[in-house]
């Protein structure tokens, strides 16, 4: 008997994002292979935004709320780059 070899399912280019959210603004934060792995990264970085919340409103940057959503692979911004925790660089919501 021979063994079988598993060639992969159609949906492999399925991937699970870390959305960054801000007002009517969504970005993609982190991508994952797993479900799994993107709660907990979302979770961490509620935790972060918990822990520096004050600051960000005090210094009037934007407060941003995390989610997770599948996504496809193609769907990914060409030069995406992930975001910081606190979802914004140099005072900006990227």
């Amino acid at each position: 008997m021979r063994d079988l070899v598993s060639v992969g399912r159609a949906d492999d280019d399925t991937l699970w994002a870390v959305y960054a959210t801000v007002g009517r603004t969504s970005r993609v934060a982190e991508v994952f292979r797993s479900r799994a792995a993107a709660l907990a990264d979302r979770d961490w970085r509620a935790q972060q935004v918990r822990a520096y919340e004050d600051f960000l409103r005090r210094s009037s940057q934007p407060v941003p709320h995390y989610s997770v959503a599948p996504i496809k692979r193609h769907d990914l911004p060409r030069k995406w780059t992930p975001l910081p925790a606190l979802g914004f660089l140099r005072g900006q919501f990227i």
